[in-house]
């Protein structure tokens, strides 16, 4: 892919497709929305019968939740609707259904956007990764941290509580006014739905419901994002080489789902696509993929092969790859043999 001779052709090639639906996005919004409270009304109904009977109920509530997150998504990236305050509007809606402050998450997504694969601009809007140099160097400590960092259940199950209820409830570093006072509105928004809620139905009966289906969305979120840059033979440069359109298309990854996994997540999969130009609408990006020939080049991962990068713990440099603490291990014992 990467020699591809147009590859800067590409990000012109989008332009057909960074086109906003007002009737398509209306349309998501009541199918996303909708959906959703129903679920949510249906998983609580069930609960009085029987709560594994609500459990497949709340799962795919869930899913509906990711869905909805896609819409603060675009929303973020000024693609669910032409006017900027229509998108803020909804964006902090989704947002806080989402657990997600608005303005603090598009800052941060946006510098993920133009530093994505940048191995000189890593630490916002990304995930940790160190390369295997930087591992070798690290304290004893700095390397427990990652590695505890880095673990499955660390990641996907602790991270979403820890990021989604815990780190978004406050302002970063730095923050300007305008996105201090939208994680408040959104912390309101939050506590008003969670208090007006256990006032209805009670505390527990509430919480019952809320919190697996808030927690399932949030691993499913972290997993996207976690698997769509993290594959064996990513794109990973130091500043002077990085380039913004291979970043996009070798290192974003194409995620083929089933077809109603792909509905739920909002195509997010065609991440390639969304990277090389995230002012496309979720709902084109498959279009736009299918229309461009040198983006069914990007590689494609499946549900059975993207578990596999669970076990990528490290960047080498040298050979350009994802690889196992115990691969990195291997190396550097093989380099100590060469140099003695």
């Amino acid at each position: 892919m990467s020699h591809h001779p147009k590859i800067q052709e590409l990000k012109k090639s989008m332009k057909p497709f960074e086109v906003t639906d007002h009737q398509t996005s209306i349309k998501q919004l009541l199918n996303t929305l909708v959906p959703y409270v129903l679920l949510w009304a249906l998983a609580y109904m069930t609960m009085s019968i029987s709560y594994w009977l609500a459990v497949p109920i709340m799962i795919l509530a869930a899913g509906f939740l990711v869905r909805t997150f896609i819409i603060c998504h675009d929303c973020c990236h000024q693609s669910f609707f032409k006017s900027r305050r229509a998108n803020a509007i909804m964006g902090t809606i989704t947002g806080a259904l989402t657990h997600v402050p608005f303005e603090q998450w598009k800052n941060a997504h946006n510098t993920h956007h133009a530093s994505s694969s940048n191995l000189d601009k890593r630490g916002t809007g990304d995930m940790w990764i160190m390369t295997v140099d930087e591992y070798q160097e690290a304290s004893l400590l700095k390397r427990v941290w990652y590695r505890i960092y880095r673990n499955p259940v660390m990641m996907f199950g602790i991270g979403p509580v820890a990021v989604f209820f815990i780190q978004y409830r406050f302002n970063v570093k730095g923050a300007r006014r305008k996105e201090r006072i939208n994680t408040y509105l959104t912390n309101g928004l939050i506590a008003s739905f969670y208090i007006g809620m256990m006032l209805l139905l009670g505390w527990q009966s509430f919480l019952l419901i809320q919190m697996p289906i808030a927690w399932l969305a949030g691993t499913l979120g972290i997993w996207l994002f976690y698997v769509q840059h993290q594959f064996e033979e990513t794109y990973f440069e130091h500043d002077e080489e990085w380039s913004y359109v291979q970043a996009a298309i070798d290192g974003s990854s194409y995620y083929q789902l089933p077809k109603i996994l792909q509905w739920l997540t909002g195509n997010i999969g065609y991440h390639h696509v969304h990277h090389l130009s995230p002012r496309v609408p979720n709902y084109k990006l498959s279009e736009a993929h299918e229309a461009t020939p040198p983006l069914h080049h990007a590689t494609t991962i499946t549900l059975a092969t993207s578990v596999k990068s669970l076990k990528y713990r490290l960047w080498d440099e040298n050979q350009k790859e994802f690889i196992t603490y115990k691969q990195a291990k291997d190396r550097m014992a093989n380099q100590r043999l060469s140099v003695s």
